[in-house]
C-alpha cells in the first residue's frame, strides 16, 4: 500500500507530507495567534500539534499546482483562488457541523461572512509559491533522509495519535454522551450473557 503511486508519487510520501505539513501548519499558526492574543494559543482542534487542514490543503495544493511551477504569476492566482475556495468549502461544512468556525475574518477589510477575506487570499498565493518552489523540496528532502520502515512506522504511529485525539475532541463538540452509549453496550451485555448461562 504504501508504495502504491497516486497522482505520480507514492502513498507514503503523500502521507508524510501530509503530517508534515498538518505539524507545520500548527505551529505556525499557534505561534502567530499566541503573538496576537500576547499569550500561548493552540490553533488546533485537539490536543495533539497538528492541523489537518494544512495537511490537505498542502498536499492538495501541491498536487494540483505543481504543473504551474514554471509560471509563477499563474500560480500564485490559481494558489490563491484554489486555497480561498478550500478554505470557504471547509468553513461551510464547520457551520454545518458545529455551528461555528474556529476562525473569524469579520474584522477584516473585504470579507465574506466572516469565513474568507482578500487578506488570507492574497496569503495563500504566497503560500502556494513557497510550498511549491521552495518548501516542498525541503519536505521530500527530509522524508527521503531517513530510511523508509522506520518513516512508515512513525506514520502509522502520529496518524494513529491523532486519529484517537481526534475523534474524542468530535465526540465532545458534537454533544455526544459516551458515557451513555456505554452504559447502554454493557446492558445487551448483560441481558445476552443473562441468556446464555
Amino acid at each position: 500500500m504504501w508504495t502504491k503511486e497516486v497522482f505520480g508519487t507514492d502513498v507514503y510520501h503523500l502521507v508524510a507530507c501530509f503530517i508534515i505539513y498538518s505539524m507545520l501548519g500548527w505551529l505556525l499558526e499557534s505561534i502567530y495567534m499566541s503573538i496576537c492574543n500576547r499569550k500561548l494559543t493552540n490553533r488546533g482542534f485537539a490536543f495533539s500539534p497538528f492541523c489537518p487542514i494544512y495537511g490537505v490543503g498542502a498536499v492538495t495544493g501541491y498536487l494540483l499546482l505543481h504543473p504551474f511551477a514554471d509560471n509563477v504569476i499563474k500560480l500564485y492566482l490559481i494558489g490563491a483562488v484554489s486555497a480561498t475556495i478550500f478554505e470557504f468549502l471547509v468553513g461551510k461544512l464547520m457551520l454545518r457541523m458545529f455551528g461555528e468556525l474556529w476562525w473569524d475574518y469579520n474584522e477584516k477589510p473585504l470579507n465574506y461572512k466572516g469565513i474568507i477575506c482578500a487578506e488570507s487570499t492574497i496569503a495563500w498565493g504566497f503560500y502556494a509559491v513557497g510550498i511549491i518552489l521552495y518548501l516542498n523540496s525541503y519536505v521530500v528532502r527530509f522524508i527521503n533522509y531517513h530510511d523508509m520502515s522506520k518513516g512508515i512506522m512513525l506514520c502509522r504511529f502520529i496518524l494513529l495519535v491523532f486519529t484517537i485525539d481526534f475523534v474524542y475532541h468530535l465526540i465532545q463538540a458534537l454533544g455526544i454522551n459516551i458515557r451513555k452509549y456505554v452504559e447502554k453496550m454493557h446492558e445487551k451485555y448483560e441481558s445476552v450473557k443473562a441468556r446464555w448461562y
